[in-house]
């Protein structure tokens, strides 16, 4: 049995579901609340719940990393039994990407062996049921190209996550630091 909860962050109302094996999805804010609880209720086949230690620690992680600080999200512990073994291992590569870094589609890819299966890498990162806790913010298509964002905002919302986490793409400073300061993704 599935459980969620709604919780507030620097970003808006985000989502968790979990089961007794870890969190089965996340859900990044949508307009309002009550259309998060509603997203993540479906997508994860979830009831109300009231979140066990584990969760409430990932909850406080999360909240940590949307604002601003360098959060671990690495102890969080996912219910990836409906997942391939092939996504579970992009998983664990997107994971391992730092705060503040990114990858390309073809990085990780090329990290599993077959520069070939960067669309499989994007497919699984646009499918990813655990946004922030498998940062698929922090993945890119090639030469750094923002692509289609799935969550709520699409590549804004993107933008903002690697805002938030003063994103660089191998250049000093961060990815927005040569911006105006009022052409900065400010929500």
């Amino acid at each position: 049995m599935a459980h969620y909860t709604v919780f507030e962050t620097a970003l808006g109302s985000f989502g968790i579901a979990w089961t007794d094996q870890g969190v089965k999805a996340t859900n990044l804010p949508e307009a309002t609340g009550q259309a998060t609880a509603n997203r993540l209720a479906q997508r994860a086949q979830a009831d109300t719940g009231e979140p066990p230690q584990d969760i409430k620690r990932a909850m406080a992680a999360i909240s940590d990393l949307l604002d601003g600080k360098d959060a671990d999200l690495s102890f969080i512990v996912c219910d990836d039994a409906e997942l391939t073994a092939l996504e579970r291992r992009i998983h664990a590569l997107a994971r391992a990407i730092p705060i503040g870094q990114t990858r390309t589609y073809g990085d990780i890819a090329t990290e599993l062996g077959d520069k070939q299966l960067s669309r499989v890498v994007g497919r699984a990162m646009g499918s990813n049921p655990y946004p922030v806790i498998v940062p698929c913010h922090r993945v890119m298509g090639a030469d750094g190209k923002l692509t289609g964002f799935s969550a709520h905002g699409g590549v804004k919302t993107k933008l903002r996550l690697l805002e938030i986490e003063k994103a660089s793409m191998g250049q000093e400073g961060g990815l927005f630091d040569h911006l105006p300061l009022a052409a900065k993704p400010d929500g």
